[in-house]
């Protein structure tokens, strides 16, 4: 037998003959995972060895308290979602309609945002107890009792209030999906409302629950605004305080990868609930729940539990920050709001347009290699988006700066002259972390476009003498444009959003809109911060009502 027929050629094999698609994914796979081996080998050979010293001081709180804010907001988000998706989906009652789609506005309102509206509105100075010192005459602070604002409590309330909608979007359209003959049987069987939710309900949605509220949790690991003004101590803010504060980058390493860890048993944990729940429907006459009309005091019930996450989660943000927009409007036209705006624009097109492109070549070119390895490290691209932002920040840095200082070297090496540091001293490290961040996003929207495609349609364009090229321009592109054009925007608002990354990897005195109401607020300028803080809400409006267009 010859050596051709057994097809002995390991590189053919392993799909590594270098190809311009295979060589690309190859590339793109690389930079995505570049930070997360970073944060992994400095972790584990750092210069200064300061396991010890976290071991025995810090990382203990860090770990506790990031345990206890993860958990709490995750079964908090949970218990609303689900609650929220099953009225919705299995009863009618006053507002219903409306709530449907009003409940996944919180998801414009980033926590941070949240977060400010909530002290300003409960604190000392704000109108809650302004109006009881006026109604019960107390004169100072020791003559009544209030809940402390800045508290882990007010922390988990307020993320949980901004993420509820991943578990709401997930459960809702699980519950849609179940058969309306199971309910009917159990109730034929004597279950009553809570009986058919709890046995039947409820095991059904499990693993739609189970993956929004691991979204939700890796959000709240990820997040840094809120624990930051709420003076709450994580493994994110611990990251910010051992490397900005001690100038120690194996240490921020260090608790980064305590970080990765929790990230990845999350995801793991995820997937494993997934796999071993499964549900199939073996009916050929599927048949959706009908909804049941809920009236008098169930249905202002009804009506009132999922009136209060939407009026706490994004009414009363948008009023407070609102109200100060609206006091401050000589705050608008600032030129140092005008910059931050200026390069929000700038850096988030530019990453969402870098992003996109990305994510169509790697998933077309995975499409026509047939190479083996291309379709197995796509899935490893979709990391980045499970990495928190101060994660990426510290993974992105270290080997950007050592390949900065090797570029400007050379350069001044040719040039004769001094030359600055160009990847570190630009926003190029602002958009390739965002890159990294949301590549899932984008890879995720291309590989559902193409995968509607028929083949046939690529072998007939080829058999007419079409490159591969011409093939992606004339044929995938016009038929995916609107996929591609909804990962542009999500890929946007993302970026417009970002804090831990952005303040980690912005260049000296160069300012977002997400930095910009950050550094405001943490000054509690909150009226210098509210005209940002109405831009970034705003743009997240314009995602959400995307979203609820594709989940109608």
């Amino acid at each position: 037998m010859k050596a051709h027929s057994l097809n002995l050629n390991p590189r053919s094999a392993l799909g590594l003959a270098l190809n311009p698609w295979s060589l690309g994914a190859l590339v793109i796979c690389t930079i995505v995972l570049v930070p997360i081996v970073t944060v992994a080998v400095l972790a584990f050979f750092p210069t200064e060895n300061i396991w010890p010293h976290l071991l025995a001081t810090t990382l203990p709180r860090y770990l506790t308290t990031t345990l206890v804010l993860m958990l709490s907001v995750g079964l908090l988000a949970a218990c609303v979602g689900t609650g929220a998706a099953w009225l919705i989906t299995r009863y009618r009652f006053p507002l219903s309609r409306w709530l449907e789609w009003l409940l996944l506005l919180p998801l414009a309102i980033p926590a941070y945002v949240g977060a400010y509206a909530l002290v300003d509105f409960l604190e000392y100075a704000g109108p809650v107890q302004t109006t009881l010192r006026q109604i019960f005459g107390w004169q100072t602070s020791r003559d009544y009792w209030f809940p402390e604002i800045r508290s882990i409590g007010a922390a988990i309330l307020v993320l949980a209030a901004s993420l509820f909608p991943y578990v709401y979007i997930l459960t809702r359209a699980a519950f849609k999906e179940q058969s309306g003959s199971a309910e009917e049987v159990a109730q034929s069987l004597g279950a009553g409302a809570v009986g058919r939710f709890l046995r039947v309900g409820l095991p059904l949605a499990r693993p739609a629950i189970a993956a929004g509220a691991a979204i939700v949790m890796m959000e709240t690991v990820n997040d840094f605004g809120t624990v930051d003004y709420f003076a709450v101590q994580t493994l994110t803010t611990g990251i910010f305080n051992v490397w900005l504060e001690s100038h120690n980058v194996g240490g921020a390493a260090q608790i980064a990868s305590v970080v990765l860890v929790l990230v990845i048993f999350l995801v793991t944990l995820e997937k494993v609930s997934r796999r071993k729940i499964k549900f199939f429907n073996l009916s050929t006459r599927h048949r959706p729940a009908k909804k049941t009309d809920l009236r008098g005091i169930w249905g202002y019930g009804a009506m009132v539990a999922c009136l209060i996450p939407f009026l706490f989660g994004f009414v009363l943000p948008v009023t407070v920050i609102g109200h100060h927009a609206l006091e401050n409007t000589e705050r608008w036209s600032e030129p140092a709001l005008m910059r931050a705006l200026g390069n929000t624009l700038t850096v988030g097109g530019i990453a969402a347009v870098v992003t996109v492109l990305a994510g169509v070549f790697l998933v077309y070119g995975v499409r026509l290699s047939g190479r083996s390895l291309p379709r197995l490290l796509l899935p490893l691209t979709t990391i980045g988006y499970a990495a928190p932002g101060a994660v990426l920040g510290v993974g992105i840095l270290i080997p950007l700066a050592f390949l900065d200082h090797r570029l400007a070297d050379m350069l001044e090496v040719l040039l004769n002259r001094p030359v600055g540091l160009l990847l570190t001293g630009s926003a190029f490290a602002l958009v390739l972390a965002y890159a990294v961040r949301f590549f899932a996003i984008a890879q995720g929207a291309a590989d559902a476009a193409m995968g509607r495609i028929s083949p046939s349609l690529d072998m007939a364009a080829r058999s007419l003498g079409r490159t591969r090229v011409q093939v992606l321009r004339e044929i995938y592109v016009p038929l995916i444009r609107g996929s591609v054009g909804s990962a542009l925007l999500l890929v946007f608002v993302d970026c417009v959003k970002e804090l831990p990354a952005t303040m980690l990897l912005r260049p000296f005195n160069y300012e977002t809109l997400a930095t910009h109401v950050h550094d405001q607020a943490s000054l509690e300028n909150l009226g210098d911060a509210s005209p940002g803080a109405i831009m970034i809400v705003c743009v997240g409006l314009v995602a959400v009502l995307l979203l609820a267009r594709a989940n109608r």
